[in-house]
């Protein structure tokens, strides 16, 4: 008796954890952003470096940003560690340093549990000098 009640939790105990690793890996339909490029177009240096990408979860469960990542130091992203539900809109926003002169072209990489989980935002501008 002992050992078919020991069997029997062991089957339960590996069935659950099968379980739970799928509920894990289900993917969202997709995270759809309103722009994936920001132009600032020309601006003078020292001037507001900050954007936003506003997106929304069009999936059936919530959206889970895991990562962004930026292509060099001088671009900060700031993004929801909350679960977005289905429906219901983000924001990442983003810093760029201004006080570098000439024209820049910046990626930011968004990474998901939306099954186009790989996103590419973009901003660019060109840096002109105070006067």
């Amino acid at each position: 008796m002992k050992k078919s009640v020991f069997l029997f939790s062991l089957l339960n105990f590996i069935f659950l954890g099968l379980f739970a690793q799928n509920i894990s890996n289900i993917k969202n339909d997709s995270i759809i952003f309103e722009k994936i490029v920001h132009d600032y177009g020309t601006i003078i240096q020292g001037s507001d470096g900050n954007c936003e990408f506003k997106f929304t979860n069009k999936g059936k469960g919530p959206l889970i940003l895991n990562n962004v990542k930026t292509s060099c130091g001088c671009t900060v992203p700031e993004w929801p560690s909350a679960p977005i539900p289905p429906e219901k809109t983000g924001n990442i926003k983003v810093k760029y340093d201004t006080n570098r002169l000439g024209t820049f072209s910046k990626t930011i990489t968004v990474s998901s549990n939306a099954k186009n989980s790989l996103v590419t935002l973009t901003i660019k501008g060109n840096i002109i000098a105070k006067p």
